[in-house]
């Protein structure tokens, strides 16, 4: 049973959101994630369901396609909307493949993308111009068309955050996609309370502008969804 207390927005009449944090390559906890989504609704039925992953679905864990793949797959519950946000792990692997540019290539590297690498069967040392390959054509289609954010009744869910005093619809992806600071540490109001990943924490974070939901799974934390229905927060963890 989830166990729901006060949330700092509200949702209207009829709907409620799952929304997954930060997932690394964890398959096997995305899997349990969306086996208790399945199970609540199956308890609490609810005809507007809609179920968001705010990115960052690759790089670090082991099973980055493990993971796309169930991204793709049907929802795991009847009737349930699944929306997928950008995050800045798939913005690096991007850029990498389309430019093979030494220093992008790198800085994908790094960030954990010899561990996405090796999920699809790339062989050590394959010229970045060979990875394509190896890659199924439609986790790259998946990736290509991911939205930056999506916003549903006093919330708006995006990957990293927003960049206080500029308008939703001005912001930048830069900073949707990488923003920390100012961010993080604004106290005044946003156009929306903010829902994102991006900074983990040991466990998710209220305020009264934004949600974090990042809690470290490929880190030795957990893989965690908060549950928002009316002015309702409640959190499912895997």
């Amino acid at each position: 049973m989830i166990t729901f207390s006060q949330a700092p927005a509200t949702l209207p009449e009829g709907q409620r959101v799952y929304a997954i944090g930060d997932v690394h390559g964890c398959n096997g906890r995305l899997a349990a994630l969306h086996g208790q989504i399945a199970a609540d609704l199956a308890e609490r039925p609810i005809s507007g369901a809609t179920l968001i992953h705010v990115g960052d679905y690759i790089d670090r864990g082991e099973d980055s396609a493990g993971v796309l793949d169930r991204l793709l797959a049907p929802p795991p519950a009847p009737g349930l909307r699944m929306i997928h946000l950008k995050g800045n792990h798939e913005a690096m692997m991007l850029t990498a493949l389309d430019t093979a540019g030494v220093g992008e290539v790198m800085h994908w590297l790094s960030n954990g993308g010899s561990d996405t690498l090796a999920s699809w069967g790339v062989p050590r040392l394959t010229p970045p111009s060979a990875w394509p390959r190896y890659i199924p054509a439609a986790h790259i289609d998946l990736l290509r068309n991911l939205p930056l954010l999506h916003q549903q009744g006093g919330y708006v869910f995006v990957h990293a955050g927003l960049r206080p005093g500029v308008e939703l619809g001005r912001q930048s992806a830069e900073d949707m996609l990488w923003i920390r600071e100012p961010f993080l540490s604004f106290k005044g109001e946003l156009p929306a309370v903010a829902v994102h990943g991006h900074t983990p924490a040991r466990d998710v974070t209220k305020r009264a502008y934004r949600i974090g939901i990042d809690t470290g799974a490929v880190m030795g934390g957990t893989l965690s969804c908060v549950v928002l229905e009316d002015d309702q927060i409640g959190v499912l963890r895997a």
